[in-house]
């Protein structure tokens, strides 16, 4: 047989194995990114426990606390954790009624706070109660600060549960201070940018820079379960170089200013389920210091669950943009909305940041209306552009992601060119209603498979008057 008549054989046959060996591997590349998936969160899930809860139960109104919204109960609740050390823990206990607490409530080691149905913490708006100042943190930069409202420092097994309030009252103070704290914000920049040693960051008094409602700083072992937040000074929820972490429950209705939800930072191993969010800025804001901090300090915040929750505020989940130390392996899954949502899922760093963000899954997640649904951009505010700490951004894969309308954008990516935004994979993706349903810029390997943005295409209609083909 001669060579060309073989050829003639051989060469469609490798044409139909090469088509089918693409095709195989195109369908199996999403199951393989779905295992890698499955498996990664199944093993953080298997770690994450939660805290510990003492058997050591202390009725927060037999040390002198009264339901009452008038008596200053902070002695009880300082009572109480000095009666934890002593007994090694303590499940505290506040039954049905208003505590007024004129300062902050400081944990220590094997602390559960319960908090009744119908039983509300009412903080004191006053300033002044939340000194002397603490070690703390403050927008990623680490500073001496008012305390945050309850506060914990190197700690394990702590935990607050319950169907009950924690009530910030802060709408008449400190709500009002974003318009003054400027001054004071870029000073602590400054300070970071120039190492100042932490201990000589102080700042609290007439420096306008708002407390935490929460703050759990380098511990371990935190269950937050079931209470309603409302009316904080600043964020919410902030997790500070902790691990090992349970939020579950929770609800919320915190409007006033920067009243972000929960903020990890510098954190890891970190379950977030079934939230109902409700709040005046991000809803989950994943973060790990700014600028030099934030590469001082190295650890990135990672092995973060976000599931079954429901978004209602500014942002849903955002990493960034405070990141400097990475973030990583971020999981948001099953999640839905309880309202009007400005952005689903929003990434920012700039060239003032460096790190890395990597590893973000999110499965079958919705939204009702959004300006953008997943934004993801490398020149957040337009800073740091005559700096040169490029952040990398890969690995984002995206499978089963919806929204009725996005009003401005769709699918955003803006890298760098030092850095483009790299491996990315949009799959099942639908959008009713896009004026812009992509922009990419300086990305590479992005793929998109079963994508409808601005609606699903039908049949092709048909010519129904040839003539007008000719006009």
């Amino acid at each position: 047989m001669k060579l060309s008549h073989i050829f003639s054989h051989i060469i469609p046959v490798l044409i139909l194995l090469f088509l089918n060996v693409s095709h195989c591997f195109s369908a199996t590349s999403q199951d393989i990114i779905e295992q890698q998936r499955v498996s990664k969160r199944d093993s953080i899930l298997n770690i994450i426990t939660g805290a510990k809860i003492s058997d050591n139960v202390i009725n927060i109104t037999k040390l002198g606390a009264k339901g009452d919204g008038k008596t200053d109960c902070k002695p009880a609740f300082d009572k109480a954790m000095k009666q934890a050390v002593k007994k090694g823990g303590a499940h505290i206990i506040v039954p049905e009624g208003v505590y007024l607490v004129k300062g902050p409530i400081t944990f220590v080691n094997n602390v559960c706070l319960e908090l009744s149905e119908n039983a509300t913490i009412q903080f004191s708006p006053e300033p002044s109660c939340y000194l002397p100042v603490v070690n703390t943190s403050w927008e990623g930069t680490f500073i001496y600060n008012y305390s945050p409202f309850i506060y914990g420092y190197g700690l394990h097994d702590v935990s607050i549960i319950g169907k009950g309030t924690i009530n910030g009252d802060a709408s008449s103070t400190f709500a009002t201070w974003r318009s003054k704290q400027n001054e004071a914000k870029e000073k602590s920049r400054e300070m970071n940018h120039s190492e100042v040693a932490v201990a000589d960051r102080v700042f609290g008094d007439d420096c306008w820079l708002r407390p935490q409602l929460i703050q759990f700083y380098d511990c371990k072992n935190i269950t937050l379960e079931d209470f309603f937040v409302t009316n904080s000074p600043f964020w919410c929820v902030h997790l500070l170089k902790s691990e090992n972490i349970i939020c579950r429950g929770l609800r919320y209705d915190a409007k006033l200013v920067n009243n972000d939800g929960i903020d990890p930072e510098y954190s890891s191993n970190i379950l977030i389920e079934d939230i109902e969010f409700n709040n005046g800025d991000d809803n989950v804001a994943i973060k790990c210091g700014r600028d030099n901090d934030g590469w001082a300090t190295a650890i990135p915040s990672e092995n973060i669950i976000i599931r079954n929750c429901r978004f209602k505020g500014l942002h849903a989940v955002v990493l960034g943009s405070e990141m400097s130390a990475g973030v990583q392996n971020v999981f948001v899954e099953d999640c839905t909305y309880g309202g009007y949502c400005k952005r689903g899922i929003f990434i920012k760093t700039n060239p003032d940041r460096g790190g890395f963000i990597r590893n973000l899954y999110v499965n079958n997640c919705e939204f009702d209306e959004v300006e953008d649904l997943f934004y993801v951009t490398s020149m957040y505010a337009g800073e740091g552009l005559d700096n040169n700490h490029f952040t990398t951004v890969e690995g984002l894969y995206v499978n089963g992601l919806r929204c009725n309308k996005a009003t401005s954008g769709g699918l955003i990516l803006q890298g760098t060119t030092e850095k483009p935004i790299t491996n990315v994979v949009f799959n099942n993706v639908e959008i009713g209603e896009v004026p812009n349903a992509i922009s990419f810029d300086n990305t590479s390997d992005v793929q998109m498979t079963n994508c409808h943005l601005g609606g699903k295409a039908g049949v092709p209609t048909q010519v129904t008057n040839r003539d007008n083909l000719f006009r």
